[in-house]
């Protein structure tokens, strides 16, 4: 069976097909994006995070795999060491952590994105917010966490980690710090960071140590330590 595919809000903003369809709405639009801001702020305002953190990964990341486990463990253990739990509320790998979120009594927050194809937020999500566009779910993510782990992901896990690296280092943000949990895994890419990007000049050398990156996490946990 053919699966329909949506046009989403984010298309009908940035693909130049809807152009003149924009020019038609696009005061309306305008409102909608500011509606989905005060929704985003307010809720999670409301809800008195406190020290969040968010953890990125893989929707892809299967139910039965060692990285799910270590997803689970890895939201179990943030909530025993006081954290709460934001992710992008999906599947995988963002369900593994929510899920130890909710086992070990923190909130699990799920901020849901709206996608071509139904994806849907998982179970374990006690707070939940379902986002048109992804800019405005990004500063939800900045805004409302202390730190940001990211265990094995894709193109949307790079986005986000950029993203956030690129805030860091242009001193946009505070201190924002950043783990990324599993070294086979993130190893070659920040081997490419130093070896390539920085050797170039095209970062500073020092640039590259706002990652951590770790097999323990412990290590990545403590890591998350908000700055007062």
């Amino acid at each position: 069976m053919t699966v329909k595919r949506r046009i989403t809000a984010d298309e009908h903003l940035l693909d130049l097909r809807h152009r003149e369809e924009w020019k038609q709405k696009a005061a309306w639009r305008v409102m909608k994006i500011q509606a989905e801001f005060v929704e985003g702020f307010d809720t999670l305002e409301e809800a008195d995070l406190d020290d969040a953190v968010a953890v990125y990964g893989s929707a892809r990341t299967e139910v039965d795999s060692e990285e799910y486990k270590l997803g689970v463990e890895l939201g179990r253990r943030l909530g025993e060491a006081g954290y709460n739990v934001i992710t992008g509320g999906g599947p995988g790998a963002m369900e593994a952590a929510n899920r130890g979120a909710a086992e070990a009594g923190v909130k699990s927050i799920g901020l849901g994105i709206e996608l071509p194809f139904e994806q849907g937020i998982n179970p374990y999500v006690d707070i939940q917010l379902d986002f048109h566009y992804f800019f405005v779910r990004k500063v939800m993510f900045l805004k409302y966490s202390c730190g940001f782990c990211a265990l094995p992901g894709g193109y949307g896990t790079m986005d986000e980690l950029f993203e956030s690296l690129t805030l860091v280092q242009t001193q946009k943000v505070g201190r924002f710090p950043i783990a990324l949990i599993g070294t086979e895994y993130w190893g070659g890419l920040v081997d490419w960071l130093r070896g390539r990007m920085a050797a170039d000049g095209k970062i500073n050398r020092e640039d590259v140590d706002l990652l951590l990156v770790t097999d323990d996490l412990d290590e990545a946990i403590a890591h998350m330590k908000p700055q007062r």
